[in-house]
């Protein structure tokens, strides 16, 4: 690596031995020489680093943050402002020109230590992007009007790229695809009735490909930010509206349900999130991925938006009192300490939840979902993949290989057990109200092997996706203070008593 240019220090009088230790930092973030960036980071648990994405409180995350993001971006440091505060502790603030464009700028507090100069704060900002094409597709201001007036006057939609916007192709989140999608000619039935409703689209968002996935780590467009939870994955597939609500980019997140793809989204970065009954909603003018489970469905901020996006595109419906709570334990052990305790104290605060135990098989239900899913994601895309396997990202491609072997004999089998279990939920749900964590754990960390969190969250959600049932994210908080969930699934038809019921709670 190449010796960075230094440029004279302007302001105080720096002292002895700091203008070294910064110039040391800067040759070791550049060169991503980790074991030196430890050394120059004060060594405790008050350390703090902070960027856009969030604040990392402590030595050791700062330090984890560092070894997972594969090196800084470069840049030229053009201007170093020093301001002294005593013989202990010094202000620095650098201007930098990152390679890719614009300015950018670094604070730090450096505190003397037995070993010399050491940050023991600093704050990182960096050039904004346009748009940030991790979220959005594509975004306008608006992207499309609103064709009428209504209750969603002055509301936002961020739409994910499955739904048909007139003037656009459908992305589906893979490259290849979009090369030869055809420009749509009309909206989506629950787009249209969103712009009818006043609303306008603010832009397209991103989705795994396919909708094959509950993380939202798209390969080729990167994974959204989770705001709530920086560092952590967004959820997926309706990642980028649910991003875009969070980041305030929207206020409506239009996505779809079929293994989750609305709850956990909605657990991992704090929102509510609606699966409608299955059928509920058109799903016209939308991409499949497996018809027996796809849903069109809903992220917001507040339950009050949520409502209001109901009453647009659900069916009238008679509302029914809401009499008994039931809490499953089987289900509820399915979630991490920390998620279950969170849910817990959700559950107590609510108060007086009937507590019922459930023997059922949520292994087996989860494989015959995720069969039958397969056999009907590759009926949907298998034509188009086949010989293009290689333009999905891997863990995408891994799904639809394993789809592309389901034989005739096995599909039936997965059909006939997901009947058998439809008839068992919807017969032990009954007219309830029916609690349970909407995720089983946190955003994991984005990096993390995301196989056996996608197989544990698929036995919790692949209850309301096999039973046909309605199912409202609520969000709580863990005591660590990071997003979570609680799932309220009822009957069929119910949808309007769930969103009734979490404005009152």
């Amino acid at each position: 690596m190449s010796e960075p240019t230094r440029v004279e220090a302007q302001g105080d009088v720096a002292p002895e031995g700091l203008i070294d230790a910064f110039w040391s930092y800067e040759r070791a973030l550049m060169a991503d020489d980790l074991a030196e960036l430890d050394r120059l980071f004060a060594d405790g648990p008050a350390t703090l680093r902070g960027d856009a994405a969030g604040l990392l409180v402590g030595h050791g995350e700062i330090s984890r943050f560092r070894g997972g993001r594969g090196g800084a971006p470069r840049r030229t440091v053009v201007e170093v402002h020093v301001r002294t505060i005593d013989d202990g502790h010094a202000l620095v603030v650098a201007v930098t020109a990152p390679e890719r464009g614009g300015r950018g700028q670094q604070t730090q507090l450096w505190q003397r230590s037995a070993d010399g100069w050491v940050v023991a704060a600093a704050h990182v900002a960096v050039p904004a992007p346009a748009h940030d094409s991790r979220v959005w597709r594509v975004v306008g201001d608006p992207l499309v009007r609103p064709t009428g007036a209504g209750p969603l006057d002055g509301e936002s939609v961020a739409v994910k790229d499955l739904f048909a916007v007139a003037g656009q192709p459908v992305g589906a989140g893979n490259p290849r695809w979009i090369e030869r999608a055809p420009v749509e000619t009309a909206h989506a039935g629950a787009v249209r009735t969103l712009l009818g409703a006043g609303a306008s689209v603010r832009g397209i968002a991103r989705t795994d490909e396919f909708a094959y996935s509950l993380a939202g780590t798209n390969a080729h467009h990167g994974t959204p930010p989770n705001p709530q939870a920086p560092r952590r994955i967004s959820g997926g597939s309706s990642s980028g509206s649910a991003s875009a609500v969070s980041l305030g980019h929207a206020t409506i997140g239009l996505g779809t349900d079929t293994g989750g793809s609305i709850r956990v989204p909605a657990a991992y970065q704090g929102l509510y999130g609606l699966r409608p009954t299955h059928g509920a909603v058109t799903t016209s003018g939308l991409m499949p991925l497996a018809p027996s489970f796809d849903t069109v469905g809903w992220l917001t901020r507040d339950a009050g938006v949520l409502a209001k996006v109901g009453a647009v595109l659900l069916p009238e419906a008679a509302p029914r009192a809401v009499d008994d709570v039931v809490v499953v334990p089987e289900l509820l052990g399915l979630a991490e300490p920390d998620v279950r305790a969170a849910v817990e104290r959700f559950v107590a605060d609510w108060g007086g939840p009937v507590v019922e135990s459930w023997d059922v098989p949520t292994t087996a239900w989860a494989e015959a979902f995720r069969v039958h899913q397969a056999a009907e994601a590759w009926a949907s895309h298998g034509r188009w993949l086949t010989g293009r396997l290689d333009s999905l990202g891997s863990d995408v491609r891994e799904r639809f290989e394993a789809a592309a072997q389901i034989g005739p004999e096995e599909t039936a089998a997965a059909a006939r057990a997901v009947a058998e279990a439809r008839a068992t939920i919807r017969d032990l749900v009954g007219d309830r109200i029916v609690v349970l964590p909407s995720a089983p754990s946190v955003a994991p960390l984005v990096g993390s092997d995301l196989g056996a969190v996608r197989s544990a969250t698929l036995q919790l959600t692949c209850v309301a996706g096999l039973g046909g049932l309605p199912a409202l994210s609520i969000p709580v908080t863990t005591t660590a203070g990071l997003p979570a969930g609680v799932c309220l699934v009822a009957a069929p038809g119910r949808d309007r008593d769930l969103l009734e019921l979490a404005q009152r709670i």
